[in-house]
């Protein structure tokens, strides 16, 4: 008996140039449109061009987001370099504290305000 071999064609991928693609994904984004309708024109399937659009998007957004991110150019602020300048000095902290019968008088470095203050409040307890 002869037997007849069936050779089925070898279906290839179809490469698409970038313009292609944008032409496509361009005419699916104007108003009324389906995607469907485009694909049929562009003989595409048509989830291959809803990615293409959902990668568009995806990228638009992104530049989006990256034009919001961006801090406009300040103005230059020129910065001295060399000897700084002598701040006003801080004048002392001077406390006087009266308990009872006993009288404490305390002079602190107007520097270290901080640290007068945690002294005075522990001393208070």
């Amino acid at each position: 008996m002869n037997t007849i071999e069936e050779i089925a064609p070898t279906r290839r991928r179809r490469r698409h140039s970038a313009e292609f693609k944008a032409k496509a994904v361009q005419d699916c984004m104007q108003p009324g449109v389906s995607i469907a309708a485009v694909a049929l024109h562009h003989r595409l399937n048509a989830n291959l061009l809803r990615r293409w659009v959902a990668e568009q998007e995806e990228l638009d957004a992104a530049a989006e987001a990256r034009e919001l991110m961006t801090v406009p150019q300040g103005e230059f602020i020129p910065l001295q370099i060399g000897e700084p300048t002598p701040t006003p000095a801080m004048p002392d902290i001077q406390i006087e504290v009266r308990r009872g019968a006993s009288t404490i008088s305390i002079r602190w470095p107007g520097s270290a305000a901080a640290e007068c203050a945690e002294w005075l409040q522990g001393w208070l307890r």
